[in-house]
Parts: C-alpha cells; structure tokens; sequence
C-alpha cells in the first residue's frame, strides 16, 4: 500500500512537471517581451537556475502589477509547487516502503 503512494507521489510529480513545462517558458516569454530588467536578472541565472525558481516560489512576479505576468506566473508557481510536493511525498513514501520491507 505505501509503494502505491510513491508511485501515486511520482504520478503528481509528474502531472507538475507537464504544467510547469508549460507554463514557465510563456512567463519567461512574457518576461522578455515586457520586463526586460527583470528577465536580464533571470536570465543570467539560468531557466532552471534556483534563483530563478525561488524568485517564481516567492511570487515576485506579483511586484509588476501586471494582469497577464500574474495570469501565467500563477499557474507556473502552482505547477512548481505540485512537482516539489509530488516528490517529496514520492520520496517519503519510497523511504518508509524501503525501511519497512520484510
């Protein structure tokens, strides 16, 4: 049953993996287009980079007061934040079926 709940863990994971690629390029498009400042300081970092990540966990994105940067950097957090608890709880599980295996 708790092998059941990893893979239930990765499934998540996974489904925020698929919304995150989704939506984290257009806001960065969105970024590029409109906020060049704030792009040349993400892009420096890196896509992928933890600046960048811990700059959208935070929700930065709400200081530009833009309707169209919150409409596609809302759904990118959400999706972040589905992908990081997917694998923790993947991880958890994984942990507590290995150490209890008979």
């Amino acid at each position: 049953m708790i092998l059941t709940f990893s893979l239930l863990g990765l499934a998540i994971a996974i489904t925020g993996l698929m919304a995150f690629a989704f939506f984290w390029p257009m806001t960065l498009v969105h970024l590029r287009d409109r906020y060049p400042s704030v792009h040349a300081q993400l892009g420096a970092a890196g896509v992928l980079a933890v600046s960048s990540l811990m700059w959208l966990l935070a929700g930065r994105f709400h200081e530009s007061r833009d309707p169209a940067l919150d409409g596609l950097g809302t759904p990118a957090r959400i999706a972040l934040m589905v992908l990081l608890v997917g694998l923790a709880s993947a991880g958890g599980f994984g942990l507590i079926a290995w150490a209890t295996k008979p």
